[in-house]
């Protein structure tokens, strides 16, 4: 049962999360006009964001309801009820992965934390702020890391994504001043020379720079700047998701369903406003509605339709598939699994749209994922460790 059950998980969260980066990619290129006569590009990261949050708070409600257990009060189902889930779910965790507890981001990327100690800040209030600090975070990256699409490829910015750990460990030091393993260092060594080799040897243009007469240099310096901000605020939420669970007892789901509520709002919020240009942000002028503008898109493109339904249904469903993996096989597993298919993404990107890597780029990518691989290497071998402990202090504790 536990080998189908894996079985079904990798097939799900593949086969969701390919579908969604091509559904990506697919938003990032000009689209058709009615007229038949032009092309244009959907500017909207808000509205993309706001409907992927949507469903997926809908879908982490629905997956708490179904497998939530029964005679629960809602504020415990919702995570709220603070006091008696620190009771409940007492173990649970170090059964599940070898240490005291799981977190994982909105995107399917893992992390483990340690035991949560219950400060005299842990209420339900403090832990909405914390989830609305994230959401802030989330919302304003995601923009970002669209944005970068029209000036760097596709497969670099799979292959910038899959670099969590830098910014990750940057906004751990910065935020929380917390302190990391030798090997940690290495792997951002090897992330960073296999990001410059892969940039160094690349001669493909992405859809902008050859469509308006952009640059080569400057555009992916442009490119470059957006992804960087996006890893920064990504390193920010995963940071905060790490405080979120070493301080508080909730699990995956409910951290799902309440960051992509929040997510909801605020992008709901951004993009109703009538704001005036914001860079990125808020790419409509004249004080006017984003919302309104990506509705008015739609009705003129509707080609725009399928990969936009395409993207938000796949990421919502991706992600029980991810929270799945992780409650039943642990956070090294989903590690694993996510790690491999990012590169499928990337070859799959390359074949789909017929993107041209030379042997230096595929080499830096190499590089990369090389560095990855070993910090997986390190953690199993510090879980499987664990785990002999465990057992032996069982053993003492049987023979008395």
């Amino acid at each position: 049962m536990s080998v189908l059950r894996l079985g079904l998980c990798v097939l799900g969260v593949y086969s969701m999360f390919l579908l969604w980066a091509v559904a990506q990619e697919r938003l990032s290129v000009p689209f058709q006009h009615i007229d038949g006569q032009s092309t244009h590009k959907f500017k909207s990261a808000l509205f993309i964001g706001t409907c992927q949050s949507f469903l997926s708070s809908l879908s982490a409600l629905a997956y708490i309801l179904i497998r939530g257990k029964s005679g629960s009060s809602l504020s415990s189902l919702l995570g709220l009820d603070l006091a008696s889930m620190s009771q409940a779910n007492g173990s649970s965790n170090s059964k599940t992965n070898g240490s005291s507890s799981t977190k994982v981001s909105i995107n399917g990327h893992a992390h483990s934390s340690k035991a949560p100690s219950h400060a005299p800040s842990s209420t339900p209030k403090a832990l909405l702020l914390r989830y609305l600090q994230i959401s802030a975070f989330i919302t304003l990256a995601a923009p970002f890391g669209f944005a970068a699409l029209s000036y760097i490829t596709y497969p670099t910015m799979v292959l910038g994504k899959s670099c969590k750990l830098v910014p990750v460990m940057l906004m751990n030091f910065v935020m929380y001043r917390r302190r990391f393993a030798p090997h940690k260092y290495v792997v951002v060594a090897m992330v960073t020379a296999g990001i410059s080799v892969f940039m160094g040897f690349g001669n493909e243009k992405p859809s902008k720079a050859s469509s308006n007469g952009e640059q080569g240099s400057h555009g992916q310096l442009i490119g470059i700047s957006y992804l960087l901000v996006n890893l920064i605020l990504d390193g920010a939420v995963n940071s905060t998701q790490d405080e979120v669970f070493v301080r508080y007892k909730v699990t995956g789901q409910q951290m799902m369903l309440w960051i992509n509520l929040f997510c909801t709002l605020l992008s709901t919020a951004l993009g109703t406003l009538p704001l005036p240009h914001i860079p990125v942000i808020h790419p409509s002028s004249g004080l006017q509605s984003e919302f309104a503008n990506a509705i008015g898109f739609i009705r003129t493109h509707p080609s725009v339709v399928v990969p936009l339904v395409q993207f938000s249904l796949t990421g919502a469903l991706g992600q029980l598939f991810v929270f799945e993996t992780l409650q039943h096989f642990g956070s090294l597993t989903l590690v694993m699994i996510t790690l491999t298919r990012k590169m499928f993404t990337m070859v799959l990107s390359v074949v789909v749209y017929d993107h041209k890597l030379t042997l230096g780029q595929w080499a830096g990518a190499g590089i990369v994922f090389g560095g990855i691989s070993v910090e997986a290497w390190v953690k199993r071998r510090e879980i499987h460790a664990k785990r002999v402990l465990q057992e032996k202090e069982k053993a003492k504790i049987k023979s008395l």
